[in-house]
């Protein structure tokens, strides 16, 4: 039954989106939903300006490699995982 609609109130997953949880050394954390193919210069810009801070005074690291502003979530490895953590130093 390929023509079904889905159930009003039922979320279908849209593999387009991605969520990030970003982890800041003070514990703080904040989650972004982003394109898979969206730079993460832009979840960085957000995160930054959330905190009150400025892209020279921290560096974003996942698994302890530093992440560069124009990879994507589809790029880097194992950011394909639906709850990640992304670490900001």
């Amino acid at each position: 039954m390929a023509d079904e609609k889905p159930k009003e109130g039922v979320k279908t997953e849209n593999n387009d989106h991605i969520n990030l949880k970003v982890a800041g050394q003070d514990g703080s954390v904040v989650q972004f939903k982003i394109k898979r193919h969206t730079p993460l210069s832009k979840l960085m810009k957000a995160y930054c300006e959330r905190q009150g801070l400025s892209m020279r005074q921290i560096r974003f690291r996942f698994d302890g490699q530093p992440i560069n502003e124009t990879d994507t979530p589809a790029q880097v490895p194992r950011v394909t995982v639906l709850s990640s953590k992304l670490s900001s130093f």
